[in-house]
């Protein structure tokens, strides 16, 4: 999601005359776009400044803006802590951006925009044409959350749930299609909490709109991210069976595999109904597979509690996954409970990594001398190779004289490691198969 913003808030202000840069030293606006989900992304915001400031220090300073979570969550201590900083701007804001480089501009005002307003947000962004033009796309459909999980922060920095028109996404998704876009991944906090009800009376859920991108001929590939196992539908579940273009995997982050932490997390679901769900996308789908997120040490979290983690990965299979030691956010539930052990906790890490790596190896070693289908996105830089991804998300390289970019070939694997598979070209050009 912050990709996409990022990309928005350079269409907001190139009609100002901005471009991007390559050279920092070249910089006259230097936008940090930052993160909150976790206390490392906070500490990196002022280490990057800290950079920067050495950089600059000959130079004439850039305006500074901090935009972003960071910025929501901690908008006039960041002021008032870093001097270097010019404006903060939250992300619902994002459409200010304009507005706030020219009242900084002219008065050399410090400048706080953090108020919370995402349909103004957006009906300001539909009024500006989306140009990315990767071969992979993001887009955003909804923003917010109303879980209230106990140790998340995105419901105080991003808002209640929030889902855009079904015609303003329509539209944009048109943009980037005729961009040369060949993959959408439809973007949100609870993306498959998206719910639209128009003037009539109707109302159109994440499956309704999947069903509309895959009308698109020149659309070969839907993926949506990040799901919440409370808004798994029985449409949805649908749509992996009947939508071709709908890719066979899905992100579905459970954080631990005990019910017991699952409910001290209000999770609102339980280690059965998580099962429950799988089994039904398997049935649907046979090939999905899954990915996921899991905290360690999350308040509570016992042995046992711990073991029932690793049980469901050992079930589940899991291809990738997220997995981080439990980080106390302020302001949430869980930041006025004990934290488990330190030393215990990221032992458990370290274990739970391993068999994940172990898995993932196995997954991988799994395609050797096997054909997969890959949509290529780009060529390496100063290499004759080309990225891109097959239906799975797996990164996939090939050595190629030719431009692959925007193609999709089928590729014999040879080889992997630990972040991609690599292989050699068997197919010609797939991208006009039919819709």
């Amino acid at each position: 999601m912050n990709e996409y913003d990022s990309n928005r808030i350079l269409d907001l202000v190139k009609p100002m005359g901005y471009v991007t840069t390559d050279n920092l030293l070249d910089a006259d606006c230097y936008v940090l776009n930052t993160c909150h989900i976790r206390e490392k992304a906070t500490d990196k915001v002022y280490h990057d400044i800290g950079r920067l400031k050495k950089e600059f220090k000959n130079k004439k300073k850039p305006m500074v803006l901090v935009t972003g979570c960071v910025a929501q969550a901690e908008n006039e201590e960041m002021l008032n802590r870093e001097k270097y900083i010019d404006g903060v701007v939250g992300p619902q804001s994002y459409h200010q951006i304009p507005s706030v480089i020219k009242e900084i501009e002219k008065r050399k005002n410090k400048v706080n925009s953090t108020e919370f307003d995402v349909i103004e947000k957006f009906d300001s962004l539909n009024l500006v044409r989306n140009t990315n033009s990767k071969v992979s796309s993001f887009l955003t459909i909804q923003e917010g959350c109303d879980k209230f999980c106990h140790f998340c922060v995105v419901p105080y920095t991003r808002g209640p749930e929030h889902s855009r028109s079904l015609d303003e996404i329509i539209i944009e998704a048109k943009q980037l299609i005729n961009n040369g876009s060949k993959e959408i991944t439809l973007l949100g906090q609870n993306v498959n909490a998206y719910e639209y009800k128009n003037k009539a009376g109707n109302i159109f859920s994440l499956a309704d709109l999947i069903m509309k991108l895959n009308e698109f001929k020149d659309l070969k590939r839907i993926r949506y991210t990040t799901s919440h196992p409370n808004d798994v539908t029985k449409d949805l579940i649908e749509t992996h069976k009947s939508c071709q273009k709908l890719m066979p995997i899905l992100h579905l982050p459970v954080q631990s595999g005990s019910s017991k932490i699952l409910n001290a997390m209000n999770r609102k679901h339980n280690i059965l109904e998580y099962h429950k769900i799988i089994e039904n996308l398997r049935i649907a789908k046979p090939d999905i597979k899954f990915s996921s997120d899991f905290i360690i040490g999350y308040p509570g979290e016992t042995e046992d509690d711990f073991n029932q983690t690793l049980n469901l990965i050992d079930k589940v299979q899991f291809i990738n996954s997220y997995s981080f030691v439990y980080s106390s956010r302020p302001g949430t539930s869980a930041s006025k409970l004990n934290n488990v052990d330190q030393e215990i906790a990221k032992k458990r890490l370290i274990k739970l990594q391993a068999v994940l790596e172990k898995n993932n190896s196995k997954y991988k070693e799994g395609f050797l001398n096997k054909s997969t289908e890959v949509l290529f996105e780009n060529k390496l830089e100063k290499q004759d190779k080309y990225f891109g991804r097959d239906k799975f998300l797996n990164s996939v390289i090939v050595q190629s004289s030719k431009d692959l970019t925007g193609q999709i070939l089928d590729i014999k694997i040879n080889a992997f490691n630990h972040s991609s598979l690599f292989g050699t070209i068997l197919s010609n050009d797939k991208r006009n198969f039919a819709a």
